[in-house]
């Protein structure tokens, strides 16, 4: 089911949104927007006066992955434009991420004289609030009460100014959270403002104001239009596209052009009310209730919608085209393949399979690549995944074709170094002594053990399509993660050039990108996790693992002050991804229970952290960690996203019941206290060993974890 179909009989609910009992009432935008700032959260004492990154989430109004995010900007080059530290905004912008992107087109209500080296407007948390769809804050400078909602595509602001105010609205279109190259602005009618701003894309935008329009005006690079209406209310309603501004008009027309802002909230509330109504839990606090429906929440916000609603989108040639579907960003990959893009596929196959189609036809374009994100590849793990657990209203062999090239085939576009990978079966990296953390390099090791991964999950897909030699081929490359495994340290270690081991290896300290990427040793341990039994093997045996994974937990974090690593259990880092397979490794040595130990306190301490009860570990990255949080209060988890299973834990609730997009429901209880699972069962029938196989999920049914102590 795709969101853009609900009933319109359930958006009559809209109206009476936010009643006693809904679940959008326990989903929080505000979590995640703080970060953290006491050395005891940290992990260091914070000494460099650099801010630590914190989730990077936005507050502001959004539909499920849809195309705009309309969000207060409280610093530019920020993460997601929105600190919650921040004591001033400086405008609205109309898209927003965690990855320190977008954030188009930031439009600022004001009044009076404005200043356009100081034209930005304080503001207090106690004047501010939100809930899905709906963001509200005053400007104290400008006296002014801001409301904002919007559809998938469009943005509806309705400002409420002081009585007797000179109504204005700032147009800040030289700024954004990348460099502008290009912008314009322009009076089409008493009206009816547009334009667009290039800057990480081109956005177009088609604003029509319920109040009549004075002539644009320059105050410095500020672009100022004055509202002539007589009443202290505007509302101003903005269609926007990455086509034209015809199409953004025809966008506005179509979503919100005849509605008023109470049924555009209500809307966008019983949107995000059927999501989250999708999954309903019974037992738990108040306080694991908001947290639960807070991440699922912020796990729909991106990928992002880029097309209009005639099918229309630019794609990466710069080409206007429409091949019927609908057209997404590409996900963070590094982040989001291990559990985001799943839960994304468990709760609606239809726009997965569209965002898949997106980056099948992104990378036909680009040099033939699949794309790749940020630091490795993991688009392969993705379509892989989404394949195997029966979401398959794609074109396999298209999608194949490109992951195959990123696997087998070095060149412009495709992965880092992979001369090196393909020749040698490593990646060298620099030797050389006392490296500050920040330094960066080839990241050699790390990209080792994600490529093999990665090849894994492309021999999956070639063994789908009878394609035995690549598969062979493919599935000797997916244990190159060998190449780089030092027995004599149990450690994974960087080699340089002529295969010896680097030097200066210190287990316990980070680096951005040498050796490891935002990590060190300690949270690159036991991975990849296509064969566990094979990875442990490296080992003398079980109780030495054992023994590594408690050093893991208990030895004391170096100290090292590392401003996107934060959030410590012993050398395990919560607050970055790279380590987060680590704890279920003990599930493969017959110590499950260990593994819920620290599940159990990485889930009540790790989120809802700082003084506002706000903060994440780290960097949500797109809705990883959100989704990390999900699935494990759940009681599933997907420790090898590439393959269509489930990894079982101890639910945090007493019963899940999740609705499949076919209307069947996967309802999950739990039987007992403790920590340690006594028994699995499906269905009445004992379940053979710890992965839940994603077929029988889609069976629906009832899963019954017993637990004790």
């Amino acid at each position: 089911m795709k969101l853009r179909t609900i009933l319109p009989a359930l958006l009559a609910l809209a109206l009476a949104s936010c009643q006693s009992g809904r679940l959008t009432d326990y989903a929080n935008p505000f979590m995640g927007t703080t970060t953290l700032w006491e050395a005891e959260d940290l992990g260091y004492v914070p000494k460099r006066g650099i801010r630590a990154s914190g989730a990077e989430t936005f507050p502001g109004a959004s539909m499920p992955n849809a195309m705009v995010q309309v969000s207060p900007v409280t610093k530019f080059r920020s993460g997601s434009g929105y600190m919650y530290e921040g004591t001033s905004i400086y405008g609205f912008c109309h898209t927003a991420m965690g990855h320190w992107l977008l954030c188009h087109i930031p439009v600022l209500p004001a009044s009076g004289q404005i200043d356009p080296m100081a034209y930005d407007s304080p503001f207090s948390h106690e004047n501010e609030s939100a809930r899905p769809g709906y963001y509200q804050v005053y400007l104290e400078k400008y006296g002014v009460d801001v409301e904002l909602t919007s559809t998938l595509r469009c943005a509806y602001h309705r400002y409420t100014y002081d009585s007797g105010a000179d109504k204005k609205v700032i147009f800040d279109l030289t700024r954004s959270n990348l460099n502008v190259s290009d912008w314009t602005l322009k009076k089409e009618s008493d009206h009816v403002l547009s334009g667009y701003q290039s800057a990480d894309g081109k956005m177009y935008f088609y604003a029509v104001s319920d109040s009549p329009l004075g002539d644009v005006t320059q105050v410095g690079k500020l672009s100022v239009v004055p509202f002539l209406g007589k009443g202290r209310e505007v509302d101003m309603k903005i269609g926007f596209s990455f086509v034209s501004v015809e199409n953004a008009k025809e966008n506005l027309e179509k979503e919100m052009l005849q509605k008023d802002f109470d049924q555009v909230a209500g809307e966008a509330d019983e949107a995000w009310e059927t999501l989250l109504s999708r999954i309903r839990i019974k037992g738990g606090t108040e306080r694991q209730k908001e947290m639960f429906y807070s991440t699922l929440y912020k796990s729909f916000l991106w990928p992002a919608l880029r097309s209009d609603c005639n099918g229309d989108y630019t794609d990466v040639k710069g080409d206007v085209v429409n091949n019927g579907f609908d057209y997404y960003t590409s996900p963070c990959f590094w982040d989001d393949h291990r559990d985001k893009l799943i839960l994304l596929g468990m709760m609606f196959p239809d726009l997965t399979c569209d965002v898949i189609k997106s980056v099948t036809d992104m990378g036909e374009k680009r040099n033939g690549y699949m794309p790749t994100y940020f630091h490795g590849d993991h688009a392969s793990t993705f379509i892989s995944g989404t394949w195997q657990r029966g979401i398959q209203d794609f074109d396999l062999e298209r999608a194949y074709k490109l992951i195959l090239k990123n696997a087998t085939v070095p060149g412009p576009g495709g992965r880092q170094y992979m001369n090196e990978y393909v020749e040698k079966g490593w990646i060298s990296d620099k030797d050389t002594t006392g490296l500050p953390f920040y330094e960066e390099f080839k990241g050699g090791v790390h990209k080792v053990l994600e490529y093999s991964y990665d090849d894994y999950a492309t021999a999956q897909v070639a063994r789908i399509l009878g394609d035995d030699s690549n598969y062979e081929r493919l599935m000797e490359q997916s244990r190159n993660y060998r190449n780089v495994f030092d027995p004599s340290t149990g450690f994974y270690r960087g080699r340089v050039e002529d295969g010896s081991w680097i030097r200066d290896f210190d287990p316990d300290y980070p680096y951005l990108q040498h050796m490891w990427r935002e990590a060190n040793a300690w949270n690159l341990l036991f991975y990849p996790v296509h064969e566990p039994e094979a990875v442990l093997a490296q080992y003398p045996s079980h109780e030495v693992v054992e023994a590594k994974l408690d050093t893991l937990f208990t030895r004391p974090w170096c100290g090292e002050e590392v401003e996107n690593m934060s959030g410590f259990i012993g050398q395990y880092c919560h607050g970055n991804q790279p380590g987060h397979h680590i704890p279920y490794t003990y599930y493969f040595i017959g110590k499950q229970e260990k593994c819920q130990h620290y599940l159990n306190i990485i889930m009540e301490d790790y989120y809802g952290m700082g003084e506002e009860g706000l903060a994440y570990a780290g960097m949500d990255d797109a809705g990883e960690m959100s989704a990390w949080y999900v699935l494990n209060s759940m009681g599933l988890f997907t420790y090898s996203p590439a393959d269509p299973e489930y990894i079982v834990t101890v639910p945090l609730f007493d019963e899940v019941a999740f609705t499949l997009a076919d209307g069947k429901v996967f309802t999950i209880r739990k039987e007992g206290e403790g920590e340690k699972i006594a028994s699995i069962d499906l269905n009445g029938k004992k379940l053979d060993g710890w992965f839940l196989q994603d077929s029988d999920f889609k069976q629906g049914g009832t899963l019954t974890v017993s637990c004790t102590r």
